[in-house]
């Protein structure tokens, strides 16, 4: 017995040196971050603002890499099925890691089995919007609106299955409203048919739709967090507004290949920390109607599993499985 034991750790032993070296020089070679969709985006954005600071965090460069397809999909299944070692890493979001998993049946990894986070970015809140052309000014109006018109009231989104289509399906339910689901290909588009009066209302994320809304081409109505934004202080949250507890906000992330050695993750966090703690960096995100997520890797992976959750819940319920 005590001869076979020896033969076990003997053979592990090879494993555990390697990554402790590992652990050890890491990292000593440029990291690249893969953003899961096309450049410009908020994602990709957020991605380009934390790439020099936490670069200068680890003492390598930094670079990011679009891999866009398949509704993000794609680019995070990429980096889940990447080696575990550190310098390939996810900027993740809610599309991807929990509102996607939460309603597609086949998709090429496990967000939970597959990533492990490094870290919270910021979470993005929601807005419910009126098109120029919807004759209500509030909510209420909105209310009195949909009971009057004899028919559902068209509400617009980003595509079947994103974020704002659960938080779409999440507020007809929450304030006993007939909706009609109008998906689009991203939030342009739908936010075009919404200015052009061909759809009626919108819930979509604030970076997305506060330029409009600070134009006053679109009429805001409601934020969907729980605590008003600072960027529109003057807007009241559903929760104020009688639809008790409604929260429904996206987020972004750092996430790793799962198995990357804790002292590989440790680093990271503490680089992803000590960038995001340089105030330009935060001002710029505010900037783009964000909240900064500060929390511990802890915490942030309680809030994915959590949010998954939530997500999944609101798919069963409105029987939303997309292939």
């Amino acid at each position: 017995m005590l001869q076979r034991f020896a033969r076990v750790l003997a053979a592990a032993a090879p494993a555990v040196f390697c990554l402790a070296a590992l652990a050890q020089d890491f990292p000593g070679r440029p990291v690249r971050i893969v953003v899961p969709y096309a450049p410009s985006g908020n994602i990709d954005i957020t991605a380009r603002t934390l790439s020099q600071p936490f670069s200068e965090a680890l003492g390598q460069p930094v670079i990011i890499e679009n891999r866009a397809g398949a509704g993000g999909t794609m680019g995070t299944g990429f980096v889940a099925k990447a080696p575990a070692d550190g310098y390939t890493l996810l900027l993740g979001s809610s599309g991807t890691v929990t509102a996607g998993p939460a309603v597609y049946k086949n998709l090429p990894y496990d967000a939970t089995r597959d990533l492990v986070p490094v870290g919270a970015i910021q979470s993005v809140p929601m807005v419910l919007t009126a098109g120029p052309g919807t004759p209500v000014a509030n909510f209420r109006e909105l209310l009195a609106y949909a009971k009057s018109k004899g028919g559902p009231l068209s509400m617009a989104s980003a595509g079947s299955g994103s974020s704002n289509h659960l938080a779409l399906e999440l507020f007809a339910r929450e304030a006993h409203l007939q909706v009609l689901h109008v998906p689009y290909k991203g939030s342009g588009p739908a936010l075009i048919d919404l200015l052009g009066g061909q759809v009626e209302t919108m819930i979509d994320q604030m970076s997305s739709s506060i330029e409009h809304i600070r134009g006053g081409r679109l009429k805001v109505l409601a934020v969907t967090s729980l605590r008003r934004s600072p960027q529109l202080p003057n807007v009241p949250t559903l929760d104020e507004l009688g639809v008790t507890g409604f929260e429904a906000s996206t987020f972004s992330g750092l996430f790793a290949p799962t198995g990357t050695p804790p002292a590989v993750l440790e680093k990271l966090q503490l680089a992803l920390k000590k960038a995001l703690s340089i105030e330009s960096v935060r001002e710029r995100y505010r900037s783009m109607g964000v909240e900064m997520m500060d929390m511990s890797p802890a915490e942030f992976a309680a809030f994915v599993r959590a949010d998954l959750e939530k997500w999944r819940k609101v798919a069963r319920d409105a029987n939303i499985v997309l292939d």
